[in-house]
């Protein structure tokens, strides 16, 4: 960048400030100041020692920045400074600045490496500058070389696709570059984030899937062309950005897990309650009556109960621990994989069977002689499946890991659960919700049989997922 100045002393002259890169900035400079008035040509030798003092502040994580001026008579500038009044200037020196990276910034770039996200540097500093601050936040191994823009001016399409899956640090770039790192990346088949704040960003924060623009140094046209803000220009801010999107994304799953599981224990319950009716001993009074296991008022208060609170608190199971360390998920995967539906009919299924097993142990007849009545038959498999259920959304916290650890983490399930169970307490023992929902009170050994029986989805899943660890 240039600037112009009138010269105070001497009116008639314009003095041209220039800045910018130092090895770039030397290829615009005839000569060099030295002391305070004294001017010498620039030769070969003098040009090589002062890169070689660039390079000694950009191995130390100094960015560099290199000065120069020259005179000009006022009538030459009308106003404007030309591309040829920033030729033959006169160099001035080199500045070092420190810019540390922020605290939080190295802990946030292993977190992204953990998570399969893999940081990658574009920068217009100087090469040693960039593979020092690289290698200081672990972008890259500490004495790896960064690509320059004049190294990607040379790459075709096919050479750049093949550079940008190895190469983490480009140092010296134009806008245009970004843009070519960015195609390269998706070309790739990359799911690719860009950050930027400057109006020559736009182009590259369009063409990313997520253009990520800076909230406090971002231009309009920046934040314009993104997807999202960050409202502190924080990198760690997009990592915990995708922890939460994780958490969120594991919650759901979960919600679906329990819901549906629990859903197709419900209907498992009723289709092969009324299919195998006379082999559990499920009869009525008339050859032609149809029994079904439970009442519809019964599954409706089931689902009141069970899918309300309890679903609801699986939405605010706090973040997992471990979900930092998962690879990323496979874009074009399904919400409900093939494993996660085997999991809904494996636990449907342990519902159903438990549930009209107990049906058959309370009632005379089938495989086990029972000597109860229906009404306490009903009872004690609305009660088994009520249980069921309550054992299920301990299950549907984690897909692989065990269900009893971190129990707890999620204060308001324990709350849903207690709930649930006091108000099924309430319709057994109340004497108007016992008139309402057909139900009869049962002994403390009828409660055993039902928690036993319903707490044997947990054990089950339990072993399954010990298996499939």
């Amino acid at each position: 960048m240039s600037t112009a100045h009138t010269d105070t002393d001497k009116g008639e002259r314009v003095m041209v400030f220039a800045k910018g890169a130092p090895d770039v900035l030397l290829e615009r400079c005839s000569h060099e100041r030295v002391g305070e008035d004294d001017v010498r040509p620039l030769s070969d030798e003098r040009r090589a020692e002062i890169l070689v003092a660039v390079e000694e502040l950009a191995d130390e994580a100094l960015r560099t920045l290199g000065v120069a001026f020259r005179t000009l008579p006022r009538d030459n500038l009308n106003g404007q400074i030309d591309e040829e009044f920033e030729q033959d200037l006169v160099f001035l020196g080199v500045v070092g600045m420190i810019d540390p990276p922020r605290s939080e910034a190295q802990n946030a770039v292993q977190q992204a490496r953990k998570a399969g996200i893999r940081p990658i540097m574009i920068t217009g500093d100087h090469p040693i500058t960039a593979v020092a601050i690289a290698g200081e936040l672990g972008i890259v191994e500490p004495g790896t070389a960064a690509v320059t823009g004049k190294e990607l001016q040379r790459c075709d399409e096919a050479e750049l696709r093949e550079l940008v899956r190895e190469r983490s640090v480009y140092a010296r770039v134009a806008p245009e570059h970004k843009l070519r790192i960015v195609r390269a990346l998706r070309d790739n088949g990359a799911i690719t984030a860009m950050t930027g704040d400057g109006v020559n960003d736009a182009p590259a924060l369009k063409a990313a899937d997520i253009g990520v623009a800076m909230g406090i140094t971002g231009t309009d046209v920046s934040k314009g062309a993104s997807d999202m803000i960050l409202t502190d220009d924080n990198f760690a801010s997009i990592v915990a950005a995708v922890e939460e999107g994780r958490s969120i994304f594991a919650n759901i799953q979960k919600f679906l897990r329990y819901l549906l599981s629990s859903n197709i224990g419900e209907v498992l319950t009723m289709f092969f309650g009324v299919v195998l009716a006379g082999v559990i001993g499920l009869t009525g009074e008339g050859a032609d009556v149809v029994v079904v296991p439970l009442l519809a008022v019964q599954i409706l208060w089931i689902n009141l109960l069970t899918d309300a609170a309890p679903a609801l608190a699986l939405g605010l199971e706090p973040a997992d621990p471990h979900v930092m360390n998962r690879p990323p998920r496979d874009p074009q995967s399904r919400v409900i994989s093939r494993r996660m539906w085997f999991d809904i009919f494996f636990v449907g299924t342990i519902m159903a069977i438990g549930t009209l097993g107990v049906l058959d142990w309370a009632l005379p007849g089938g495989f086990f002689a029972g000597s109860g009545n229906l009404i306490y038959g009903q009872t004690m498999a609305f009660t088994t499946l009520v249980f069921f259920q309550l054992f299920n959304v301990f299950n549907a916290r984690f897909e692989r890991r065990s269900s009893l650890k971190r129990l707890g983490t999620n204060p308001w399930l324990w709350g849903a659960v207690g709930l649930s169970l006091i108000l099924q307490i309430a319709v057994i023992y109340v004497p108007f919700l016992q008139q309402a929902f057909s139900t009869v009170p049962l002994s403390l050994n009828d409660w055993l049989v039902c928690f036993l029986v319903g707490s044997s989805v947990l054990w089950l899943m339990e072993i399954r997922k010990v298996v499939t660890r």
